[in-house]
């Protein structure tokens, strides 16, 4: 134990003044004798049984230790964007992956929600023919059916045709295109 008094925030074992993760990081082993590898602090490599702090860097050399050239930091840094960007990019196609196989099943259920409502609309149809087929006969009945079913189909159909041709397509885009040969032969006043 050190003849030092413990400071507040310190813990115990550790040297005056050193914050507290020294102490945890670099305390004694479970049998009470320190070895070697635990008294290194964390993160630095200095020893925490040295009574000497830790001296300058020399100049020229970074506070770190680390005598890397500026181009080997700019490498790094651009392997770990690359790693980041190629990490983001894993992440966006596994969360795709997840979404389509939930759209996926969302569309099969849709398709099957639609097989349902189209035996609803047919055994209601042979509801709708036999109860007809009580009052007018049967074979008039059928025609009955049918022909409320074509005027549907039909309403249909032409509501359908008049959403169509209100499309316009891409105004805005088509109006973008036109303007880029203008824009690359440096022209863009005449875009206006």
């Amino acid at each position: 134990m050190s003849d030092a008094p413990n400071l507040p925030g310190a813990a115990s074992g550790a040297r005056p003044g050193a914050p507290r993760h020294w102490a945890e990081d670099a305390g004694p082993a479970a049998d009470g004798v320190t070895s070697r590898a635990d008294t290194t602090l964390p993160r630095t490599g200095v020893d925490a049984t040295s009574a000497d702090p830790p001296s300058a860097p020399p100049a020229g050399a970074s506070a770190g230790g680390d005598d890397r050239s500026l181009g080997e930091l700019i490498g790094e840094i651009s392997r770990d964007l690359s790693t980041l960007v190629r990490q983001e990019a894993e992440l966006a196609k596994a969360e795709i992956r997840q979404s389509a196989k939930r759209a996926g099943k969302g569309a099969g259920m849709f398709g099957g929600a639609g097989v349902a409502g189209h035996l609803v609309l047919l055994f209601l149809s042979l509801a709708l023919w036999w109860w007809l087929g009580s009052l007018v006969g049967g074979g008039w009945s059928a025609v009955i059916v049918a022909a409320v079913w074509a005027i549907v189909a039909a309403a249909l159909a032409m509501r359908g045709r008049s959403e169509l041709r209100a499309v316009e397509g891409m105004p805005q885009t088509a109006d973008s295109v036109k303007k880029i040969p203008q824009a690359l032969g440096g022209h863009e006043e005449k875009n206006s």
